[in-house]
């Protein structure tokens, strides 16, 4: 499988400063993003998500693939660190800049998070896209108008914990 050939335009110039573009480590799936911001920011616990730019543009060009934003583990874990929309999609004719959407999770009033300017905050990943081909029909077996092992019958979770 022959990786996607991307352009990334740089927006702030401190980004190269920073590192900027670098995987963690040579086996990491994602890209570390940082926070273009241009003073520190405190975020209060479950306050309003909030827009941080990441300081490029990428355009991925293949329908084939896309980009995916996720959380940081440890940010999310340990601080309560985490993106406001769960998962950003960057569809593979996107140009603009990217932005991420943080939000502080934590319960605790007294639990603010922190950034400052070029803190790695969350991580881009790109990964294949598959499009199937559907077919409208009025049951999925013609045969069984009930699901064969009962799955689906009691709804979202039914199936239990363990």
């Amino acid at each position: 499988m022959d990786a996607p050939k991307i352009d990334l335009r740089i927006r702030d110039p401190r980004l190269k400063e920073w590192g900027f573009p670098r995987w963690g480590s040579s086996a990491a799936a994602g890209l570390d993003l940082h926070a273009c911001l241009d003073e520190a920011l405190t975020l209060a616990p479950h306050s309003p998500a909030i827009l941080i730019p990441a300081g490029f543009s990428v355009l991925i060009r293949d329908p084939d693939w896309c980009g995916l934003i996720f959380p940081r583990s440890g940010l999310g874990h340990r601080d309560g660190l985490v993106l406001g929309n769960s998962v950003g999609v960057i569809d593979a004719d996107y140009e603009g800049p990217l932005m991420i959407s943080v939000w502080n999770r934590n319960a605790d009033p007294a639990a603010t998070i922190h950034i400052r300017p070029g803190d790695r905050i969350a991580q881009l990943v790109f990964t294949r896209v598959t499009r199937p081909v559907f077919t409208i029909v009025d049951a999925l077996d013609p045969e069984e108008p009930e699901p064969r092992d009962g799955r689906g019958q009691g709804g979202f979770g039914s199936t239990g914990r363990r």
